[in-house]
């Protein structure tokens, strides 16, 4: 599948580039696919783990899962939000590192935010995607 998503980091923001991101994506005409956000469960049901690390790490087997799904790669991805409950430079470090790694060199438009709480109390990631998708 062939997409089409042009990156901007534009001299007058920061270089998301640096980081692994882009400030701007454009995406051509297209269908698009928008995945719920991924968490720390696994399809047997079994409870999410205790640390970020091991979290992120299932996030990360979703996301790869739903693009599968998608037939797609992380170059189609144009767009993602991560939502973390303790969202500080260290945990940061923790998440991006494997959202990074998953990414393989796409950078798509990124967006971090933390929040009071997300699904169940044990949760501390999420992950969703805007994904340009072959029509």
């Amino acid at each position: 599948m062939s997409v089409s998503i042009d990156r901007m980091n534009p001299p007058a923001l920061p270089d998301a580039g640096k980081v692994g991101y882009s400030q701007i994506s454009i995406a051509h005409p297209g269908a698009m696919a928008f995945v719920s956000g991924q968490v720390a469960w696994r399809p047997d049901g079994a409870a999410a783990p205790a640390s970020l690390a091991e979290q992120t790490a299932i996030v990360v087997e979703n996301l790869q899962s739903a693009l599968a799904a998608l037939q797609a790669t992380p170059d189609a991805i144009v767009q993602m939000r991560v939502y973390m409950t303790d969202l500080s430079s260290e945990t940061q470090e923790i998440a991006m590192t494997e959202i990074i790694r998953f990414l393989g060199g796409a950078q798509p438009s990124l967006t971090g935010i933390g929040v009071q709480a997300l699904a169940s109390p044990d949760l501390q990631i999420e992950v969703e995607m805007v994904v340009q998708v072959a029509a």
